[in-house]
């Protein structure tokens, strides 16, 4: 038996704190540790990494922690204020980032670019820093550089957490086109963070994609009629939210993201009705938020209609969020061949 949801009937509400409890590693970083990570013999960098990571978690939580008091009369712990780990896709930034979220004390704080963003679009700006001031560690992984005003708005962000005496730390993402040209983001990291980019010390990590470079290729869509056949098979006993793909669409303009996570809670598989190319940059956009938030639950997907790799058009592929798309289609391509090939995400 298959208990069948659909997400195009869910409009979850949610408090500030439920909001900021989801900010968390992702069940795929859940367990990690510095010492899990493995290191290439070949890439110094690598090792190097993990010891300068490990410095600065020991300095976090050595004062009394952030905000205007403790600035005032703590004890106050030594180090810059940010460390930003500088790497090509693929080598295991993400791992460290949350290697370095577990080590630490709390209260602290781990989500993607995007999710503080929609976070500040949920709450104000004003209520987020209220909200974050008083942790101890904030990571930012996959930092974007490609929307103007969004990096702008986490600059100040970020400004203003430092300032109250929050430690940060950092990621960003390359596209597959670009590994191998030994130039990675933290030139333009450093610069649009303005005033705060001498508070960052930089970690270069080098080394090959432990993944596989460019996007891998798309499973063939399931014929709409197979679909329930192939959800009873693979999904037997449990809970599956079934959508046609445009109603979806539709429905998730009505949900802001930062409700996306408790969207799909409880969910163990999704289908997909009639998947079609996306037109639109707010949609896609929009859809890109619940691409990531099924990964990061490692949700395996069914579907039919057009393959992911025809989920944008070319000009969205090719544009200025083209990174974003990227990281959506390579992402639902892997759920797809979990849910029908049983690849590993």
């Amino acid at each position: 038996m298959v208990q069948i949801e659909q997400l195009a009937a869910r409009t979850p509400a949610v408090s500030v704190d439920e909001i900021l409890q989801g900010f968390h590693p992702s069940p795929r970083f859940g367990e990690v540790s510095f010492a899990s990570y493995r290191p290439d013999p070949s890439q110094p960098s690598q090792a190097a990494a993990v010891k300068a990571l490990e410095g600065f978690g020991a300095n976090i939580g050595n004062g009394t922690g952030g905000g205007l008091f403790s600035r005032i009369f703590g004890k106050k712990e030594t180090g810059r204020a940010g460390i930003y780990l500088d790497g090509g896709f693929g080598v295991g930034k993400t791992h460290l980032l949350a290697s370095l979220w577990h080590s630490a004390p709390g209260p602290k704080a781990f989500g993607t670019f995007v999710e503080y963003t929609n976070l500040v679009g949920a709450l104000s700006f004003r209520k987020t820093v209220e909200a974050l001031s008083s942790y101890k560690l904030v990571c930012i992984d996959e930092f974007e550089l490609d929307d103007p005003g969004d990096t702008v708005l986490m600059s100040r962000l970020m400004r203003e957490l430092a300032d109250a005496g929050v430690r940060l730390a950092a990621t960003s993402n390359t596209l597959p086109g670009s590994l191998g040209e030994g130039r990675f983001a933290a030139v333009d990291f450093q610069r649009e963070i303005q005033v705060l980019a001498d508070q960052f010390e930089v970690i270069r990590i080098d080394g090959e994609d432990y993944r596989h470079r460019g996007l891998p290729a798309a499973p063939a869509p399931l014929k709409t009629e197979d679909l329930k056949r192939h959800m009873h098979a693979e999904f037997d006993g449990q809970t599956v939210a079934v959508d046609d793909f445009r109603q979806l669409v539709d429905h998730l303009a009505g949900v802001h993201p930062s409700r996306y996570r408790q969207l799909i809670a409880g969910i163990d598989g999704v289908v997909w009705r009639d998947v079609e190319t996306i037109t639109e940059q707010a949609v896609a956009l929009r859809f890109v938020v619940l691409a990531d938030r099924l990964y990061d639950k490692d949700v395996p997907i069914l579907a039919s209609g057009v393959p992911f790799d025809k989920l944008f058009t070319e000009e969205m592929m090719g544009g200025g969020y083209m990174k974003k798309y990227y990281r959506a289609v390579s992402r639902l391509t892997a759920l797809a061949r979990e849910g029908q090939n049983h690849e590993p995400s």
